[in-house]
């Protein structure tokens, strides 16, 4: 029997009585279902942060490193950051290169976490955060990259 060419373009080879795909379907973007649920669970937690910046802007304020210059104006390009982002990690167009953002901005903002945890600092400045809970938010930030990073690798590859 002959090789089977589908309306759509895509190559197919033809086994036994059954019809086998010789690759997938192009139609548009290819991520797998779970991948495709954790990419809106991203996008709509930073979406949400971002505005959260710009809603709730003393807290964010409260737990800045002192020395940082103009932290109302780095709250605020954070948060438009974490907005932008986060919309345009769902475009397949833009999603690389929102994943490299996000990541550039985790790292960015690494310094004011360590300051929340090594000065337990909380809504009300030093001394008020939850304590020791505040450690968890060093790790949880390399979780976040390694998170954003996966929407760098093209799918089908191993992380």
């Amino acid at each position: 029997m002959g090789s089977f060419a589908p309306a759509d373009g895509s190559a197919s080879r033809h086994s036994g009585d059954r019809l086998v795909p010789s690759q997938p379907p192009k139609n548009g973007d290819p991520l797998t279902t779970a991948k495709k649920v954790l990419l809106w669970i991203m996008a709509i937690a930073y979406i949400a942060a971002g505005y959260n910046h710009l809603a709730n802007p003393a807290f964010y304020l409260a737990i800045m490193p002192p020395d940082l210059p103009g932290p109302e104006w780095l709250n605020l390009i954070s948060g438009l950051a974490e907005i932008v982002l986060g919309v345009f990690i769902l475009e397949p167009r833009t999603r690389v290169l929102a994943a490299w953002g996000l990541i550039a901005l985790l790292i960015a903002v690494f310094p004011a976490n360590m300051y929340v945890a090594m000065e337990n600092v909380g809504s009300g400045g030093p001394g008020t955060g939850a304590g020791s809970a505040n450690l968890i938010r060093l790790p949880m930030q390399g979780v976040m990259i390694i998170w954003a990073w996966w929407y760098t690798r093209p799918e089908g590859e191993a992380a």
